[in-house]
């Protein structure tokens, strides 16, 4: 399973080690499309946009996905509104810009962003502080 992340979930950052690292087969480095926002509760949030975002791509067991799914308050059953993010597929590209495939990620509505007070990260690129996170 591939999911590109651009927040907690990349390695290094907050939530890494708990739902990803034992499920790990590979990750690189990658950026995606979209618009990149910094929310106060201390996490990201990627938008629907053209800018670049930074992230890694990771190639996970398939069963870290329902965890992950939790995490990001994400349930395919509910409908789309209901949930914090939506899992979607996305083009991931490399570094210099050539695609290399597909991926799920997750993706918040802008709406739901700005009601949230997020900050636009013109730089496409988000680092977090563990002490900052609340769960």
């Amino acid at each position: 399973m591939s999911l590109f992340v651009y927040g907690t979930l990349k390695p290094g950052e907050f939530f890494y080690s708990r739902y990803c690292e034992a499920h790990l087969i590979s990750a690189q480095a990658a950026i995606v499309r979209g618009l990149l926002f910094a929310l106060p509760l201390g996490y990201p949030a990627l938008a629907a946009g053209s800018d670049w975002v930074q992230g890694y791509l990771l190639h996970l067991k398939s069963d870290a996905l329902e965890a992950i799914d939790e995490l990001e308050d994400y349930d395919p059953t509910r409908a789309a509104g209901d949930n914090e993010y939506e899992r979607i597929e996305v083009e991931v590209f490399d570094l210099a810009q050539n695609s290399i495939g597909k991926a799920w990620t997750y993706r918040m509505e802008l709406k739901r962003i700005l009601t949230l007070r997020g900050h636009w990260l013109p730089n496409g690129m988000w680092t977090g502080n563990a002490e900052s996170i609340e769960f």
